[in-house]
């Protein structure tokens, strides 16, 4: 099978496409044939080493010392299970090799895709709807009436927060460039901040404060999130770093997100009833892998970055 490589890590010019072996599933394992799977700032990260801080010497432990041991990157992934035809998404967690053609994966990790949802939706809603969910729902619990703000809002975390937290009742405040502020408010934003303009911590000096802020970037820290908090607020902090990570209680909020079958099946009704809408911002062959790693390492992608590794690129 065709897949993209990445033997040590560096930019994105390390992305190589190469043919290997295909996977062999294990018990309890299906393989998938991948129609599409996503390249999102994780894979970006993994690939340029460039963990956030104090997780340097972790990262290269768990993951490679020069390069990543599963040199095909990739968790997120919608396809077809090879011998019985199910339309399956999914999501690999630290064994990656979502940019291939095949992936082998446990079956308890997949759920089915409904014939109203296409492959593109299924695998973009995972990596970013995941983090949303599991930070709104789950740890910060928000209620009906809640005053929540977004930092990052045009992202693949910040395009379903911004939905999700519509979802859940609350009034919501964007920030994001000038550039992505009529997406943002067509996702349910009631009110859209330029960071240009006013940096997102600015706002506490005039006075606004918020019963939930969730940071989807790494923009905010305990120490500049914190006043920005209602009485009774809780700041969300998906971008972490270690020490952020060791120190936070209270109304700090930290962490990684499961990645539960159940949650997918949520996010998927959600997508399914119009509730939830994927935003893409484009669609790629597999040959195009090395230019997505370069719009994720830009920071001016838009939700998601979709990857079809069935598809052959166009001749020049």
């Amino acid at each position: 099978m065709r897949a993209g490589v990445v033997e040590r890590y560096g930019p994105p010019s390390v992305v190589r496409i190469a043919t290997v072996a295909d996977p062999v599933a294990g018990r309890g394992e299906v393989v998938v044939r991948v129609m599409a799977a996503t390249v999102n700032s994780g894979d970006a990260r993994i690939r340029g080493a460039r963990f956030p801080r104090g997780f340097a010497l972790p990262g290269r432990l768990a993951l490679g010392l020069r390069g990543p041991r599963a040199a095909v990157l990739g968790v997120v992934f919608s396809g077809v299970v090879e011998e019985v035809g199910d339309r399956v998404c999914g999501m690999t967690g630290a064994r990656m090799g979502a940019h291939a053609e095949l992936v082998a994966v446990s079956a308890s990790r997949l759920v089915r895709i409904d014939d109203g949802i296409s492959f593109d939706d299924a695998a973009g809603v995972l990596f970013g709807g995941t983090t949303a969910l599991s930070f709104l729902r789950d740890r910060a619990a928000v209620r009906p009436g809640e005053r929540v703000l977004v930092v990052g809002a045009a992202g693949a975390v910040g395009t379903n927060a911004v939905q999700l937290a519509k979802h859940l009742g609350a009034t919501v405040t964007a920030v994001t460039s000038a550039q992505n502020a009529e997406l943002v408010r067509s996702l349910g934003a009631d009110r859209v901040v330029d960071y240009r303009v006013t940096p997102t911590r600015a706002l506490a000096e005039h006075g606004e404060r918020f019963d939930v802020v969730f940071d989807t970037v790494g923009a905010l820290s305990p120490k500049t999130g914190r006043p920005l908090l209602a009485e009774g607020g809780r700041l969300l902090l998906a971008a972490a770093t270690l020490g952020e990570i060791i120190a936070a209680r209270g109304p700090v909020k930290t962490g990684t997100a499961p990645q539960r079958p159940e949650d997918f099946t949520t996010l998927l009704d959600l997508v399914g009833s119009g509730a939830l809408r994927v935003v893409v911002d484009d669609a790629l062959p597999l040959d195009g892998l090395a230019a997505a790693h370069a719009r994720v390492d830009s920071g001016r992608k838009t939700g998601n970055l979709v990857l079809h590794p069935q598809l052959a690129a166009e001749p020049l």
